[in-house]
């Protein structure tokens, strides 16, 4: 059984319910959800949009390999209306990344793992120290914490009580 950490979150639509439905939708193709951070309000990462997203980080248990997670997650998303486009990102109801798979990395021209941009994102950096403040980044070697103590985006972040 693998331990994966994915990032959720979506700034389109319901977002409440768009959250509750994507970790059915989780349960239901890739396996059972076994913790999960508190939802964080945050201002777009990379573009300009009127409406913030919400995001969560979520730790799932799978018997699933990182291409098969990766081929479920681009189908759930697909679900929510998700169009992908290469190197743009827009508003959109549902996105989830893989943010860890067990201890190892993966570099291919579909996936790279751990996620390249982790160490520069509140939005993903927040939720992971409340889950795993200690959990070792596999490629740059320092917890967690250390990521988000030393991480340069300065935007706003803020818990939502649900």
């Amino acid at each position: 059984m693998h331990q994966v950490f994915l990032s959720v979150g979506g700034n389109i639509g319901n977002k409440r319910q768009n959250l509750q439905k994507v970790r059915m939708n989780i349960e239901s193709r890739i396996g059972e959800v076994a913790g999960h951070s508190s939802v964080y309000e945050t201002p777009p990462w990379g573009f300009s949009a009127d409406d913030d997203f919400w995001n969560q980080v979520l730790l799932v248990k799978t018997e699933l390999e990182p291409d098969e997670l990766l081929s479920e997650i681009h189908t759930i998303e697909q679900l929510f209306g998700r169009k992908r486009k290469a190197g743009y990102y827009m508003s959109r109801e549902m996105d989830i990344d893989i943010l860890y798979f067990d201890e190892i990395t993966v570099s291919n021209d579909k996936l790279i793992i751990p996620h390249p941009h982790i160490s520069e994102r509140l939005f993903v950096l927040v939720p992971l120290v409340e889950l795993v403040p200690g959990m070792i980044h596999p490629v740059l070697n320092q917890t967690n914490r250390q990521l988000l103590e030393r991480c340069k985006d300065k935007s706003a972040i803020k818990r939502i009580e649900l």
